[in-house]
């Protein structure tokens, strides 16, 4: 079987500005990572709390909702209401969409969205400032967007060990 290569060695990705290529790399690979590694695994292994970590749903529900609130506010506007309750949802196996299929999807659904962002960013807007959250913590566009794909890397892993460890129990 021959060896893919990783989404940043596969080259320049078309209409994207040149300082967010490594972003949309990250959150593709991501994306490429979590496809793979959720395939076969059975819904009933989504909300177990290995040594009380969080779960594999949380992980997949939090991946989608950081990426959405991100670049929320790497566009400069405020949370919506049904943000806000899909933030207060996390880690619940109540919430809508929480079979693996389902969230999986919901993912990559919103991988595309962030990557279709980062296509009509306009780089001059890099370094303009975003405010995060009610608080309105100081950040840039380029801060936002590069903090989305490396919090959605650092969940990644977190998903990738999740899962392992349930699978080993079974």
């Amino acid at each position: 079987m021959a060896e893919t290569k990783e989404v940043w060695l596969r080259g320049a990705l078309p209409d994207m500005p040149a300082l967010l290529q490594p972003v949309a790399h990250a959150l593709l690979q991501a994306r490429e990572e979590v496809n793979a590694l959720m395939e076969g695994v059975s819904d009933d292994l989504l909300w177990e709390r290995p040594a009380g970590l969080a779960s594999a749903g949380f992980h997949l529900q939090h991946l989608t909702g950081v990426l959405d609130r991100l670049h929320t506010y790497a566009r400069g506007e405020m949370l919506s209401p049904v943000q806000l309750d899909a933030l207060a949802q996390e880690g619940k196996p109540q919430a809508t969409g929480t079979s693996v299929q389902e969230l999986v999807q919901a993912f990559n659904r919103q991988v595309d969205k962030a990557v279709a962002q980062l296509r009509q960013t306009d780089e001059q807007t890099l370094t303009d400032f975003r405010g995060v959250g009610r608080a309105q913590v100081p950040s840039t566009v380029l801060g936002l967007l590069v903090h989305s794909a490396e919090h959605t890397m650092r969940h990644l892993g977190q998903l990738l060990v999740t899962v392992k460890v349930v699978q080993a129990a079974r």
